[in-house]
This record gives structure tokens, C-alpha cells and sequence, in this order.
């Protein structure tokens, strides 16, 4: 007995956090809005399509937006409003399927192969979910149908903003073909110089590659790339993905350049982050620290144990630890963050391991 083809709907909402604001702010309708701070070391965390339109983009420097268009007008963000709104959204979703995988605040796969409520088509429900979202919130959203999530991802840019569009079985591979291999969903900036650097532009020019040159090139990576160059993606939508990793980053104000700085900026932290873990009930056994330099230059140092991190304490002399080799910087520092990945639940910890593991510092 064959597998039914999947139907799968992407659905992106239209410049969601901007929007939001437009539709709460009556005046800021029609205007180039950016939500973040007007700030030097502000950055950009949505656009309107107003804004867009001066290429104005999310994490663009503040100052850099503010160049490119003059009159951008500057909203701090308001996550509570965005997060209770996404619930709206998501009940909306959950009216069609149980099977729904969140990217984001704004952003969700659905497979509708077998719908809760009898419609005749995956094109039907998306048009319907997209009517209800603006009848109950006043906000727009785009939708992408397709048989797997790498296809129905780009349809939904396909006719941005409040558009659908369907790519039908079979017609996968033809759609990709003339693509550029940036716009796919899974091949970052870096991969993409990558791929341009060997002559593909193109999922053509990527549909042309053995397996066997994709593996000596990408690794793990290149059976995914060797399948969506033909339109293909076995990836089932995951309404329980687990969480890969929990962290915090700052921008700082000002610089930070001694030590004594540095390590209250990494207390500061490290208990944002473990609030988080406790929160959910979770916690590491990798911790990351990130570090951008004042000319951008990032760099990123981890490390692994045998069992989780069980305090903030840990985490911070881990993150010190980290940063130890670093010192004295060569330049100051505008951004650290802290991350905490491998992630186990709160009953696979060990009772209490932070003696062992500060032993490693000493």
C-alpha cells in the first residue's frame, strides 16, 4: 500500500512584530516602521514592508537603517503582545491539525494530509487559516502548500505579503531549477560562497553534482542538499521538537574591555540563562560562549562534560573559563552571549555534579 502524498502548508506572517504595531498604532499605518532601539548600538529586529522598501532589514545595525531611510520610525518591542498574539494564531492552526511544528513567534509548518475539519483541499484550508488569522488579530499572513516543508517554505515567499502559493506534486524539481541556492531554507550565506565557489548558482547547477562530490564538500549536510536540489525532503513536520539549546546575548551600551566588566557582564548572564533552564526544567552539558568584538569579528569557544551543568554558579565559571584564553582582549567587546545546548530534562540530571565540574578549572 502506497503513503498518501503529504500536504503540507507553511504559513509566515507578514512583517509580524512591525505589523503588530502598525495595527495598534493607528498613525504608524503606510509609515516605515522598525521595531528595536534608535540606539548606537541598537539593532534592527523587524521591518514594515514600508521600511523594506529603503533595505532596511531585521539585525541591521539601527544606525545603518536610520541612514537608509530617514524617516524610519523606531518602536521598542513589546514580546508579550507578540507572544499572546502567536497564541491566537496558533489556535487557529489547531483547528485544522494537531500536527503543526512553530519556527517562531510568526512562523509554522502544518501537515494537513489529514485535516480535523473535511475540506477539499490543502489550498482550501490555507485560504481559510489565513481569513480567520486577519478576521481574529487584523494581521496578515502568507502561506506556502506543497507535498514536503522545503517546497511548501518557498512557496510562501512566492506571493508575500498575504498570498498563497501551490507547488504540486511533481512539479518540485522544475520549480527549484532556476532558484538561486541562497534562497533556500537550509543553505546559509557561508554555505552559499561556498556552493558559488564551486560553480553552483543554482539548483540546476546543484541538481548536477554527484552525492559522492557533495559529501567530499558538506559533509553530513549533503544528502538534504542532494535531495531539495530534486525538489525532495522526507522530513516529517515535529509538532514536539525538542529544544536544541537555551541562551542569552547582550549588545552592550558601552564596550567592555576589563576583566572586572567582562565577569560581571557574565554573571549577569549566566543567571538569565539558568532562570531559563530552571523554567523549563532543563539544563546542558555544552555551554557556549559567543563574542563579538567592536569591528564585528565573532568568535565562539565551548565546551562539553559528561553531565549537565546544575547551577548558575557552574555556568558562569565555565563561561569564565572559556573566556580566560581570550585575555587580555585585543579590542573591546560589544556583544557576549552564553548558550547551554545538549540539553537533558530536569530527571535524567545527576543529583548534584557541581563539585566535579568546577574541578575542571582548578
Amino acid at each position: 500500500m502506497t503513503e498518501p502524498v503529504r500536504r503540507i502548508i507553511h504559513i509566515d506572517m507578514d512583517a509580524f512584530y512591525a505589523s503588530v504595531e502598525q495595527r495598534d498604532t493607528p498613525e504608524l499605518r503606510g509609515r516605515p516602521v522598525a521595531v528595536g532601539r534608535s540606539q548606537e548600538r541598537g539593532v534592527v529586529a523587524a521591518a514594515s514592508y514600508e521600511a523594506r522598501k529603503f533595505g532596511v532589514r531585521s539585525a541591521m545595525p539601527s544606525l545603518v537603517a536610520q541612514r537608509k531611510c530617514p524617516e524610519l520610525i523606531f518602536v521598542p518591542p513589546r514580546f508579550d503582545v507578540y507572544r499572546a498574539v502567536s497564541a491566537q494564531i496558533h489556535a487557529v492552526f489547531a483547528r485544522y491539525t494537531p500536527i503543526i511544528q512553530p519556527l517562531s513567534l510568526d512562523e509554522a509548518y502544518l501537515d494537513v494530509t489529514d485535516p480535523l475539519l473535511p475540506r477539499p483541499s490543502a489550498t482550501a484550508i490555507a485560504q481559510e487559516i489565513r481569513a480567520a488569522i486577519y478576521a481574529e488579530t487584523g494581521l496578515t499572513a502568507s502561506a506556502g502548500i506543497s507535498y514536503n516543508k522545503f517546497l511548501a517554505k518557498l512557496a510562501s515567499d512566492y506571493r508575500k505579503p498575504d498570498g498563497q502559493f501551490v507547488i504540486p506534486p511533481g512539479a518540485g524539481e522544475a520549480f527549484v531549477a532556476d532558484l538561486p541556492v541562497g534562497s533556500f531554507h537550509g543553505v546559509g550565506p557561508a554555505t552559499a560562497t561556498r556552493m558559488n565557489a564551486l560553480g553552483i548558482y543554482t539548483g540546476a547547477d546543484l541538481r548536477r553534482q554527484t552525492l559522492d562530490t557533495l559529501v567530499r564538500h558538506f559533509g553530513k549536510a549533503a544528502t538534504f542538499y542532494y535531495g531539495i536540489a530534486r525538489g525532495e525532503d522526507p522530513r516529517p513536520v515535529e509538532p514536539h521538537r525538542p529544544r536544541k539549546s537555551i541562551g542569552k546575548e547582550t549588545t552592550y551600551e558601552k564596550d567592555l574591555l576589563q576583566e572586572e566588566a567582562l565577569f560581571a557582564a557574565l554573571a549577569t548572564l549566566s543567571q538569565s540563562v539558568w532562570h531559563a533552564c530552571t523554567r523549563r526544567q532543563t539544563s546542558g552539558r555544552t555551554v557556549t560562549l559567543k563574542l563579538r568584538y567592536v569591528n564585528f569579528q565573532q568568535l565562539t569557544r565551548s565546551r562539553s562534560f559528561p553531565d549537565p551543568v546544575t547551577s548558575a554558579i557552574a555556568l558562569e565559571e565555565t563561561a569564565r573559563f572559556l573566556l580566560h584564553p581570550l585575555l587580555p582582549l585585543p579590542r573591546p567587546v560589544r556583544l557576549l552571549g552564553i548558550t547551554v545546548s545538549s540539553l537533558a530534562s530536569a530527571e535524567e540530571k545527576p543529583a548534584s555534579r557541581q563539585l566535579s565540574l568546577l574541578s575542571n578549572f582548578e
